[in-house]
């Protein structure tokens, strides 16, 4: 694919080669990869730099950065490595020869320790940076032993203070080692801050008069910040397909379970009729999506748990989310258990009725649960968020649009971001494709249902040769 850059996005490329230690602060949707990652493609090409290491999400190392390089044709030629999996796979990705490394943040205090500390490479992009604000934690020590040893650092976030700028120390720190914002967060707390105690424990902080504008203008020198409605003609409606990597043993379990139910289907239900046939295969349909998903029900409706790979996913994307309320759609009531449990510390609640909605809109719930069948008509909940994550879309194209539509509607004052999580080599491929050619539930259904029928038995039929 040919990349032309909006205009915002060659400003965001010009800062990253202008400004060796630099933070990126754009929305969500504003192509603050493929940004980067050109940046770095120019500096390559005029000799500045040779390796660079980007310390991102688990989710995102795992598939964002290798899928945006391998996207954009400018983009090709750029090896990027991931630096994933167990110790040793680690240490091979790292002696692979690459122009990009990828690493996991839960593996940074890791590397920095292989390294002693003083990091092998010319770049290093924190994607993420807001993962970095606590000083006491073990990945800011390991990060604020490392910056001084690279040349550029890159700091990519959405908003970098979502909860109040007293979490904006440490992340400057990561990027320009004190220089603006002071040598410790007690010298930066008590120059800027009010702090109020009780039992001698710091249970608020409030910026000093005057002082929010001082912080921002310390930092404004090499911190870009972009809002999405201030680039974006609005509304506009952003969908990006997140592919969710399922782990080796369990892909061979979803392909054996996939096998198991459709040729078991095919025998069962070879002589239905048309209309009979697809309401048969939304079962099946449904059974391979519960698996995509991470739990399946039995046929005593007792819930078996198979794997966390989009609720790591999910999770990821309401943090990178930085404070913006969510609308997260779920398939089966199953997710809602999961998903609630996996975001303890938010305020996470399932849509039923009105109360729900009025909560939503007033901005007082980070995540809302909803069922695309029970909200995609006739609620108005644009004021509530513009963030939108599928946990499974399902193979209805009308309640699909209509429920994207309670956000992209009239009156919404940011493009509506829409995150469809779709589990790579799954029937969750299916379903989206279906939704992308419009087709009808039914036909889509039958389509999908014939080709997993052909599949196996093309599989079965080499077996047995």
């Amino acid at each position: 694919m040919i990349y032309r850059p909006y205009e915002y996005q060659q400003t965001a490329m010009q800062w990253i080669i202008d400004n060796p230690r630099c933070g990126l602060f754009l929305d969500m949707g504003l192509g603050k990869t493929v940004s980067t990652l050109t940046a770095i493609q120019q500096l390559m090409d005029d000799a500045e730099v040779s390796r660079t290491l980007v310390v991102a999400p688990k989710k995102v190392a795992e598939t964002t950065w290798t899928t945006e390089a391998e996207k954009w044709e400018h983009l090709k030629a750029l090896r990027v490595v991931k630096v994933m999996g167990t110790e040793k796979q680690r240490r091979l990705a790292l002696a692979t020869k690459a122009d990009v490394y990828v690493i996991g943040r839960d593996s940074f205090v890791w590397l920095v320790g292989v390294y002693g500390g003083n990091l092998p490479f010319d770049v290093l992009v924190i994607d993420e940076l807001t993962s970095f604000k606590s000083s006491k934690s073990n990945r800011f020590k390991a990060m604020r032993m490392a910056t001084p040893t690279v040349k550029r650092v890159i700091g990519l976030t959405g908003t970098p203070a979502p909860n109040g700028l007293i979490d904006l120390w440490a992340q400057m720190y990561c990027i320009d080692m004190g220089e603006r914002l002071g040598k410790s967060v007690t010298q930066y707390r008590e120059t800027y801050f009010e702090m109020h105690k009780w039992n001698n424990i710091v249970v608020r902080c409030d910026v000093k008069k005057g002082c929010e504008d001082i912080i921002r203008r310390k930092i404004a020198d090499i911190c870009l910040s972009m809002l999405a409605k201030d680039y974006l003609e609005l509304p506009d409606l952003l969908t990006h397909t997140v592919k969710v990597a399922l782990i080796p043993t369990t892909m061979a379990a979803y392909t054996k379970f996939e096998k198991e139910k459709v040729l078991e289907f095919a025998d069962e239900h070879a002589e239905e009729s048309a209309n009979v046939l697809a309401n048969s295969a939304a079962g099946l349909m449904n059974k391979l999506s519960q698996f995509a998903n991470g739990a399946i029900y039995d046929e005593d409706r007792n819930v078996h748990h198979v794997h966390d790979e989009k609720l790591d996913r999910l999770a990821e994307i309401i943090e990178a989310a930085n404070g913006n309320s969510v609308l997260v759609f779920y398939q089966f009531k199953h997710d809602i258990d999961r998903i609630v449990k996996k975001l303890k510390g938010y305020t996470v609640k399932v849509y039923a009725d009105e109360s729900q909605l009025k909560e939503w809109n007033a901005g007082k719930i980070d995540v809302l649960l909803a069922h695309p069948a029970s909200t995609a008509f006739g609620l108005n909940m644009q004021q509530g968020g513009h963030y939108i994550v599928w946990f499974g879309t399902g193979w209805n194209l009308e309640l699909y649009q209509q429920a994207n539509a309670r956000l992209h509607r009239q009156g919404q004052q940011y493009p509506v971001q829409v995150y469809k999580l779709v589990c790579a080599n799954t029937v969750d491929e299916r379903a989206e494709a279906a939704l992308d050619n419009k087709k009808g539930v039914q036909q889509s259904l039958l389509d999908s249902l014939n080709y997993l029928i052909r599949k196996h038995s093309a599989v079965m039929k080499v077996a047995t040769e």
